[in-house]
């Protein structure tokens, strides 16, 4: 049956499918944890109908089905980035508020907390200006 009960749904899963996989290459080519608006601008140049909302919606999503996870940073709305990353770190812009990936860590931080305190896990995050906000 053309056009039968069945069709809206297709269409709206074809729709959700495209979407995310729109968000998804906003990452690969982002290389870095994003805002939510800047999943936006980049996942609208594959479907420039895309909305806030439905963006949000993706980001929930894939961060429950474990392919995307937040970061956090003080005072700033959560970014996100692709899950599986090795333990890394971040930059933060000060001029142009990006965040970006160090592949680096200082080691074992346990002897800064105090005596009889048993560190589980830490968060680092650089704070200076990226190479083209530098120049």
């Amino acid at each position: 049956m053309i056009g039968g009960p069945h069709a809206a749904p297709r269409r709206s899963a074809e729709r959700a499918t495209r979407q995310r996989v729109a968000i998804r290459g906003a990452f690969d080519r982002a290389a870095r944890p994003l805002l939510a608006p800047e999943v936006l601008a980049l996942a609208q140049r594959e479907v420039p109908g895309l909305v806030l909302a439905t963006v949000y919606r993706n980001l929930k999503a894939m961060t429950a089905d474990g392919e995307l996870r937040t970061v956090q940073l003080p005072g700033e709305n959560p970014r996100y980035e692709i899950a599986g990353h090795a333990h890394h770190h971040h930059f933060q812009c000060t001029r142009c508020h990006r965040v970006f990936d160090v592949h680096a860590c200082p080691g074992d931080l346990a002897r800064l907390a105090p005596p009889g305190f048993l560190v589980e896990d830490h968060e680092l995050t650089l704070y200076g200006r990226c190479e083209r906000c530098r120049a």
